[in-house]
């Protein structure tokens, strides 16, 4: 009877062994396609080009993405510059941090527009950021520019978006620069090499939680 009891059991082992080597077999398989699929696409992307990146979307974190590409600009040794428009003078963390590592950095300063109600003084702020924003366009030494809230700038008419598109597209070649704010343009979007779009499910400030520095800013 013991006999049987142990033969009985070497032949499930031996059934159970086969299925999971079967179940291991499959998974291969299918990460074999999907190696080939994606060793495919890299072989075929081989053009290099300054890319035009845009963070759209409501939700929370498209200037804060933004960031993070210039710092890993900057850790491969790149040099790179940011334009803020619609930010006040307050303290800005990607701000002091960057800019003690070489990344030069403009400022519209006003804050937001319904905070000054004054359409005059935010064109004119607007004309000053876009001002600085069109001469890195035109610098050859900058690898990578970062124009923070831009959208805004060309939602509200502060700046044609013709003007915008000319710059953009007469930028040097090898120039990235990343674009984010809500309600991008679609002249903006169809101009772009890649567009990521930030779609807000949860955020702590609708249920009564102030934002903090260190994380919000």
């Amino acid at each position: 009877m013991t006999d049987n009891n142990e033969n009985s059991n070497s032949i499930d082992e031996e059934k159970q062994m086969s299925l999971e080597e079967r179940k291991a077999q499959r998974h291969k398989q299918r990460q074999q396609r999907v190696k080939e699929s994606v060793d495919a696409k890299i072989a075929a992307a081989q053009e290099e080009k300054g890319i035009l990146l845009v963070l759209t979307g409501n939700g929370k974190g498209k200037s804060t993405s933004g960031f993070g590409t210039i710092a890993r600009s900057v850790g491969h040794g790149k040099k790179s510059a940011v334009v803020q428009f619609i930010k006040g003078n307050w303290e800005c963390g990607e701000r002091t941090l960057l800019e003690g590592a070489g990344v030069e950095f403009h400022v519209m300063g006003t804050g937001f527009t319904w905070e000054t109600q004054d359409r005059e003084k935010d064109t004119q702020a607007a004309e000053s950021a876009w001002t600085a924003a069109e001469a890195l366009l035109k610098d050859e030494s900058i690898d990578c520019l970062m124009l923070d809230e831009l959208t805004y700038m060309v939602s509200y008419h502060y700046l044609e978006v013709d003007r915008v598109i000319e710059a953009l597209k007469s930028r040097p070649p090898m120039q990235h620069v990343i674009i984010t704010g809500r309600a991008c343009h679609r002249a903006i979007i169809e101009l772009a090499d890649t567009v990521s779009e930030v779609q807000p499910i949860k955020h702590a400030f609708d249920n009564g939680i102030k934002a903090q520095p260190g994380f919000d800013y």
